[in-house]
């Protein structure tokens, strides 16, 4: 009996095998056609633009001014390991990051619960900020009220994202999402500081009197959190990248395959890592004008985008320089880019959670419309991105707060995201398409970075830590 379980185990092996081998990987484009290929990295810049970027940059300059300009580089830098990790199991396996973690080894899916559960807070914290610093802009134009305007702001985004309407809203949004930058790097030229200043904020010190509630959320954002970093994945799978333009297949065992498809997968890796480094290179220009601006404009005037002058106050940096018109379109950039990342979080997280409650019931044995992800997603759009945000905000009505839980919580889970990505890449990818040591260690690094000031925070609110 226990011989022709074997034989059938190893024909069940073999038929898997000869599946793989039969796998064809298209190669990887070329020259001037690897710029349809960024569409993925430049989504994953616009989802951390309106909180990371043009939120807390500023703030930190007005409270702080260049002395944690080493911290932004260094968290850049750091997100760039971390994002090229999570790209590389989705473009060599087909498949998500949160699929991955269905792999590991322990309790049937802990690593999902893990991930879930956390980032449950952050959506709702996210969109109800993102959707309440968005309407500062509208009542400076339109008049009523701060909480009218985010709710309409919320219904109107998930719309979007439910009706399937999202990709001509997020083409709309690159090209402002361009404009801005462009402006912003124009503006922090126009007022850029003495190099010995910048210089200056190179050197790692942390400033007396610091709240980590406020570096920790911006770290946190920086290009973007734990759920952004996995949200990357998922728009790899979409675009088809390596492993995932193959029709058919739910995942493909990378190990099975052989060396010509392996080495397919290489140049998918590296269009990959292209990608993301200019979305990151893009992310800092963009971040670091941002600082300029708020060091130069706002901290000489001691202003600090508070709750519900954000608007107003972010106008300023471009008002400041060019009159009337510098501070409209600074407005309307800020409305734009906050709503345009409500799109963006609704649109990722509705992926995500769809996902992860997809295998979580599947673990269980669940089938049938409940295991739908177009279902899934849209039901979480609707009460998790749309009911809950709402009455939050309503409740609390403090975006910069709600933004800074939320921050604070993807800060946090930086390292766990970072742990396991590591693991999972030397558990289920060969060698040939594992990181290299130098990009195993810094993405091992971008972990503890991010581990060390979460604790630190942790200490400082238990009060042990000044």
């Amino acid at each position: 009996m226990s011989n022709k379980s074997d034989r059938n185990s190893n024909k069940q092996i073999s038929s898997q095998q000869q599946e793989q081998n039969t796998i064809s990987i298209p190669e990887s484009p070329h020259g001037w056609e690897n710029l349809k290929w960024l569409g993925p990295s430049f989504l994953w810049m616009l989802s951390a633009a309106g909180s990371g970027e043009l939120l807390f940059t500023p703030r930190i300059a007005a409270l702080y001014g260049y002395s944690l300009l080493w911290a932004l580089l260094a968290a850049v830098i750091l997100k760039w390991f971390i994002n090229g990790e999570v790209g590389r199991f989705s473009v060599c396996t087909g498949t998500t990051i949160l699929e991955g973690f269905k792999q590991l080894p322990g309790p049937k899916n802990w690593a999902i619960w893990l991930i879930l559960l956390p980032q449950l807070v952050v959506a709702i914290s996210t969109v109800a900020g993102l959707a309440g610093a968005a309407a500062t802009a509208l009542i400076l134009v339109t008049g009523g009220t701060i909480q009218l305007w985010t709710v309409i702001i919320i219904v109107v985004t998930a719309a979007i994202v439910v009706l399937g309407q999202y990709s001509v809203v997020e083409k709309i949004s690159s090209y402002v999402g361009i404009a801005r930058t462009i402006a912003v790097v124009a503006a922090a030229i126009f007022v850029f500081p003495s190099f010995r200043q910048l210089a200056a904020g190179l050197l790692p010190q942390i400033p007396q009197d610091v709240q980590y509630q406020e570096i920790l959320p911006w770290l946190g954002f920086m290009l973007a959190g734990a759920a952004g970093l996995m949200w990357y994945s998922y728009w790899v799978e979409a675009r088809g990248y390596g492993a995932a333009s193959v029709k058919g297949k739910e995942r493909i065992d990378p190990k099975q395959l052989n060396q010509q498809e392996k080495k397919k997968l290489r140049g998918w890796v590296n269009l990959m890592t292209i990608s993301n480094t200019l979305a990151v290179v893009g992310a800092l220009l963009a971040a670091l004008s941002f600082l300029i601006l708020g060091g130069e404009l706002l901290r000489p005037q001691e202003l600090v985008p508070k709750e519900n002058q954000v608007a107003e106050t972010l106008g300023s940096l471009l008002g400041d320089l060019w009159g009337p018109f510098g501070f409209w379109f600074m407005v309307a950039i800020v409305f734009i880019t906050f709503c345009s990342t409500v799109l963006s979080v609704e649109d990722g997280f509705g992926r995500m959670f769809a996902d992860g409650t997809q295998i979580i019931l599947q673990g269980f044995g669940v089938q049938g419309r409940w295991t739908k992800e177009k279902f899934l997603q849209r039901i979480y759009v609707v009460v998790l991105l749309a009911v809950l945000p709402i009455t939050v905000y309503l409740f609390f009505g403090q975006p910069i707060g709600l933004l800074q839980t939320a921050g604070a919580i993807e800060a946090a889970h930086i390292p766990i995201v970072t742990g396991l990505t590591l693991f999972l890449n030397h558990r289920m990818l060969p060698k040939e398409l594992r990181p290299s040591k130098i990009i195993f260690a810094g993405t091992a690094i971008a972990g503890i970075f991010f581990a060390v000031f979460a604790v630190i925070y942790l200490l400082q609110l238990l009060g042990i830590v000044g």
